[in-house]
This record gives structure tokens, C-alpha cells and sequence, in this order.
């Protein structure tokens, strides 16, 4: 599974939706960001969200290398930790935690099979009885780990939130999870973007929708700078690299 399909989500989103805009830009207004143009909305959103020690990331985005659609609602910090789920192609669901270098995993039978199509039914049916609905844990810095342990790194999925130069448009305001917000818009060729931003408090990105016909996608930003309930999981867990490394 390649990197950007986790580790940069949110990268693959809004980066590209601020760095590729192609209208003036010249649309100071009224109302909230009186005097600011979308560009400028969009720059302070940028920062705002990048100095976050922490978010919660939840929704989908299309990405064939990945099995189609990827379907997340994770909580992660600066620290590495992270904890919630996800789902490849809405073929089940896996419950991801990472605490320091560790990394627990539990999959249910439908992401298992899933994940095991091209396994004899043996062998996939060994696989359902040894892992599914059970936690494993492996050590984050593992070769075959890398890639989902670096998704639950806010450092790595914001890592290009760095000289954003958005030529961004203001549009009408609205809510996003009960939190006012206005509406900037970006257009590259025939994809369009919207990106909402929190009028009140800090100017958190709040949700990213992507019309793109390659990668399409809806990602709601919520808890920022709130603990992420990562904890080691209680009861068996099965150590992956001890008993199968």
C-alpha cells in the first residue's frame, strides 16, 4: 500500500487544493475575514491547522492503489500516537492504535477475507480463525509497518503545509459539525475543491471535499489539540513478531 494512501491523506487533499489554484484571488469582502481574500483564508488556515498538536480525521477518499475507497475516522498526534478505524474498499473494518513504537491492530472477518482474496479458502480460513476480531501488535518501526505507522504521525500527514501560496476564492459560509465556517473555492482544469474554514477561534481547516475525477473525497477535520485516546489494548494480544516474525 503505497504511503500517500494513509500517511498523506490529508496531504493529497489539501496541498494540492492550495497550491493549485488557478482564479484572482482578488475577493476581499465583508463579513467574516473582512478584508482577506481567499488566498489569505486559506494561508492562515494552513498555518492555524499546522501548529495543531493534535485532530481528529474522518471521511473518505478514492484511491485505487489502495482498493478503491479508503474510509477513515482517526485521532492522531505530533507524538506518533493515534487511534481509530479504517476501511479498504468498505470490505470490513480494522481497528488501528498506535502508543509509542507500538502498533495494535484487530480486523474483522470481512476485512481479513478481504484482505486474503488471492489465498486458497484454507488458507484464508486459517488466517480468519488465527487474526480476525483478535489484537495483534507489532513493533511500529518494522519494515512491513512503516507506512501505517507514519499515517498516524500529524507531523507526516502535515508536512507540506509549508509556503502555501492559494490563489483561492471566498464563498458563502456554513457550519461543519456545528462549528461556523466559510467556504473557499479552487479549480484545477476540470477538478474543483472546497475547502471550509472555522470563522471562530483559531482558523482550523474543518473539511476538505475534492471533486477530482482521480481522487474524490470528503474529509471532515474536528478535535483539534484534544488527547488522542490511544492506550494499549487490555486482554490477549497476539505479538506478531514473535510469533510470526
Amino acid at each position: 500500500m503505497r504511503r500517500t494512501a494513509l500517511a498523506a491523506l490529508c496531504i493529497a487533499a489539501t496541498a494540492t487544493f492550495t497550491l493549485t489554484g488557478c482564479l484572482s484571488g482578488e475577493d476581499k469582502a465583508d463579513g467574516p475575514f473582512a478584508g482577506l481574500t481567499g488566498g489569505e483564508i486559506a494561508d492562515k488556515a494552513v498555518k492555524a491547522t499546522s501548529d495543531a498538536d493534535s485532530l481528529r480525521m474522518k471521511g473518505e477518499i478514492k484511491d485505487e492503489s489502495a482498493g478503491g475507497t479508503i474510509q477513515m475516522d482517526m485521532a492522531m498526534n505530533k507524538k506518533g500516537d493515534c487511534a481509530g478505524t479504517m476501511t479498504m474498499g468498505g470490505e470490513g473494518e480494522a481497528e488501528l492504535i498506535k502508543v509509542g513504537d507500538t502498533l495494535y491492530m484487530k480486523y474483522d472477518e470481512a476485512f481479513v477475507r478481504a484482505q486474503s482474496k488471492d489465498s486458497s479458502k484454507e488458507e484464508t480460513d486459517m488466517v480468519v480463525d488465527m487474526l480476525a476480531d483478535k489484537w495483534t501488535k507489532t513493533s511500529a518501526t518494522a519494515e512491513d509497518s512503516k507506512d501505517m505507522a507514519s499515517f498516524c504521525d500529524l507531523d507526516t500527514v502535515l508536512a507540506d503545509f509549508e509556503d502555501v501560496d492559494s490563489d483561492a476564492t471566498r464563498g458563502k459560509t456554513a457550519e461543519v459539525e456545528g462549528t461556523p465556517a466559510i467556504l473557499l473555492n479552487e479549480k484545477d482544469g476540470k477538478d474543483s475543491y472546497t475547502l471550509y474554514v472555522a470563522t471562530e477561534g483559531e482558523p482550523y481547516l474543518l473539511r476538505v471535499v475534492s471533486k477530482s475525477a482521480k481522487e474524490p473525497g470528503d474529509l471532515v477535520f474536528t478535535d483539534y489539540d484534544k488527547p488522542v485516546p490511544a492506550k494499549a489494548p487490555k486482554g490477549k494480544v497476539i505479538d506478531m513478531d514473535k510469533d510470526f516474525g
